[in-house]
């Protein structure tokens, strides 16, 4: 498969690259909780929302993790990925497992930031202040429909430009046309809809290559938004239950994910406290 752009926007002038942002739990901004290692953002929507549009506004650029069982399971054989995770922005919690281990930790307020949601919301607020928005990712012709959705859905959201990777390694030919083309569309927000850990593995290595602000890494965003992937109800979501309903859509890709990570989550985890019970009687 070959790869695919279209640029959607004249071109506009560089500008020099911002630093990279420091970790969001190491400036301040917010906490974090401890899920098997990986350090899971503790907010709700409307502060990842407000964190988000916090570093747009600012001359620094990072990345956001949209992470759940999946990928904080992914993380516990792989230490680039735990690194990568714990590096961002923002990892935001995006199953309510880890919303509830938050909570049970003591952050109240800890809510799911569901990644195809924070993309509808970000896309929202981001028409009044005219951020610039490139998607990359999806099967062929899937980020050219995103575009037109999301157009549709917000009047006045500016997509730039959009870019359908191979599914190996870009190459270096490959690499310098995508970074020519973000430096001509000069976006703010760069979502990228790639499977865990490709997609963090790409937003860390990339962050510091291309000239934009955000880094999103959305995963299944782009099919759910274009019809290619069924939405699960709200009670669904809210129940903790959401992996069944991609399993029943997608059985033969996502057995391994969900039949063997998600019962060793759940035994790593009820070791883990267990353990700290033992130390502190």
């Amino acid at each position: 498969m070959t790869s695919t752009l279209r640029e959607e926007a004249a071109p506009a002038a560089s500008a020099t690259l911002p630093d990279i942002a420091p970790s969001a739990s190491t400036s301040g901004q917010h906490d974090r909780v401890a899920v098997l290692g990986v350090g899971i953002s503790a907010v709700d929507m409307d502060t990842a929302i407000a964190l988000s549009d916090r570093l747009l506004r600012s001359e620094k650029r990072g990345y956001v993790c949209v992470t759940g069982v999946h990928g904080v399971m992914e993380a516990q054989s792989d230490t680039v990925l735990r690194e990568t995770l714990n590096r961002s922005y923002m990892t935001v919690p995006d199953g309510m497992p880890t919303v509830w281990i938050g909570r049970l930790e003591g952050h109240s307020n800890m809510r799911r930031v569901y990644g195809p949601d924070y993309m509808l919301k970000l896309c929202q607020s981001s028409v009044e202040r005219r951020y610039r928005h490139f998607l990359f990712g999806g099967k062929e012709g899937v980020a050219d429909r995103l575009s037109e959705v999301l157009k549709t859905r917000f009047p006045g959201l500016n997509v730039v430009g959009t870019y359908t990777p191979p599914f190996r390694k870009m190459t270096g030919e490959e690499s310098d046309e995508l970074a020519a083309l973000v430096a001509r569309t000069k976006p703010d927000i760069f979502w990228v809809g790639l499977s865990t850990p490709k997609q963090e593995r790409f937003m860390a290595e990339y962050v510091g290559k291309l000239d934009v602000k955000l880094m999103v890494g959305v995963g299944a965003a782009f099919d759910i938004h274009t019809g290619g992937i069924k939405d699960a109800p709200d009670w669904i979501k809210n129940s903790g239950l959401q992996w069944l309903h991609r399993l029943l859509q997608e059985p033969r890709r996502l057995f391994r994910r969900y039949l063997f990570n998600n019962p060793r989550f759940v035994w790593k985890i009820g070791l883990h406290y267990l353990t700290a019970s033992g130390r502190n009687p």
